[in-house]
Formats: C-alpha cells, structure tokens, sequence
C-alpha cells in the first residue's frame, strides 16, 4: 500500500476528532463567542455594566482578539487533522513529538486555564485534553504492536 492508502487506525481516528474540534471551537470564537461571557467579569470581581463604563472599547477590542485566536484554532486543528489523517498511519518521524507539542500546549493549556479561572465550561473542555491522550495512546500502543508484528 502506497503511504496515502494506509488504512486510518484508531490513533488517526481520535485525532482527527480532536482537530476537527479545534476547527470548530474556532468558528465558534470568531462567530459566535461574545466578547465577554457572564463568567468573565465573576472572576475578575466586577460587572459587565462596570467594565464596559471602565473601558468602552474593551468589548470590540476583544473581539478582534477572539477573530485572531479562532484563526489560530482553526489553523491548528486543520493541522492536526491532517497529521492525523496522513501521517500516523505511516509513522513518520516527529509525529509523536508534534502531536504531543500541540496537544500541551492547545487544548491542555486552555483546560488547565479554564479550570484556574473557574470556568463554567472547565469540565467540558478537558473532554478533549482526555481525547487527545487517549489518541496518543493508542498511538503509543500501535506502534508497540508494529513492533512486535515485525519481530514475529
């Protein structure tokens, strides 16, 4: 089998989930995320009412920071969506430190933030931190199947 025809095993199948997620939490911040969500102005204290008196342009200026971060999010999972697709199956090298890099610092670091910050939405974003171990996992485990396969 050429490299393009490998069949996608478990590992590419979590993953690809996982970037498929990222492109959609993208969409959803430069979509459809206000600039700032009711949890937002909790933890810093305040009221929505008194931040936007204290800095009018807080909102709209924010904005444009989620339009920017959702692109990254958006760049990022059709990244790993590819990587998952064409590179696992074959393993190429660097795919376990690449997926590895991404997945600490994308969804891990937003996890553990969402849970420093008190987030409403902590326990449903470490869905995905459990997700994308639970790909490298298995990554881990085909690998170590390969080997023994080729040992025989």
């Amino acid at each position: 089998m050429t490299p393009s025809t490998l069949p996608m095993r478990l590992s590419g199948k979590v993953l690809a989930a996982c970037g498929l997620w990222m492109i959609l939490l993208g969409v959803y911040f430069i979509l459809l995320r206000p600039a700032l969500l009711p949890e937002d102005p909790r933890f810093m204290g305040t009221s929505i009412e008194a931040l936007r008196t204290a800095a009018p342009g807080l909102e709209s200026w924010l904005g444009h920071v989620f339009n920017v971060m959702g692109g990254f999010m958006v760049a990022a999972g059709t990244m790993t969506t590819l990587l998952a697709r064409q590179f696992l199956a074959r393993r190429a090298s660097g795919t376990l430190l690449a997926l590895a890099v991404t997945g600490a610092s994308g969804v891990a670091l937003m996890s553990a933030t969402n849970f420093l910050l008190h987030s409403d939405f902590r326990w449903l974003l470490l869905v995905p931190v459990l997700l994308w171990l639970a790909g490298l996992t298995c990554y881990l485990r085909e690998g170590a199947a390969d080997t023994v396969a080729v040992a025989k």
